[in-house]
């Protein structure tokens, strides 16, 4: 998180929030993904990663939905730059990102279903942070 991301205090927001930060970490490893050509093993890490961050994406959507909330359109999001040399610690150090965000925002005063989305959101990126692998999301 940067130090000009404001911590939103609703679900909306949260959701919101969240959302947008999912749609980043798909893009970035789709994007290593798509480079990876002729590395077996990295194709199907980065793959996994990515189909988890696109299932990320839609448990969030599927909540602000629930509640009532047209989504944003999240088109103008910037895909990020990515390079698989050395791209195993610039994933880390995203994925810790992920785990400090989701920690705050399941320490918020949110309502019970948003919190265990993000619960089991949070435990996902524990994962990709601790192995760099995905698959941790349940179908």
């Amino acid at each position: 998180m940067t130090a000009v991301e404001l911590i939103p205090q609703d679900a909306l927001g949260v959701l919101e929030a969240s959302r947008a930060r999912e749609k980043a970490q798909a893009l970035y490893y789709r994007v290593l993904a798509a480079g990876a050509a002729g590395d077996a093993e990295a194709t199907d890490r980065l793959n996994d990663l990515h189909a988890d961050e696109q299932h990320h994406l839609s448990r969030l959507t599927a909540r602000l939905l629930e509640l009532g909330h047209k989504p944003k359109d999240l088109s103008d999001v910037p895909v990020p730059a990515g390079n698989l040399l050395g791209w195993e610690a610039v994933a880390r150090e995203r994925e810790a990102g992920e785990v400090n965000w989701y920690e705050m925002m399941v320490a918020l005063d949110l309502d019970r279903s948003t919190l265990a989305v993000l619960e089991e959101i949070l435990e996902s990126e524990r994962h990709h942070l601790s192995e760099l692998r995905g698959k941790w999301m349940p179908a």
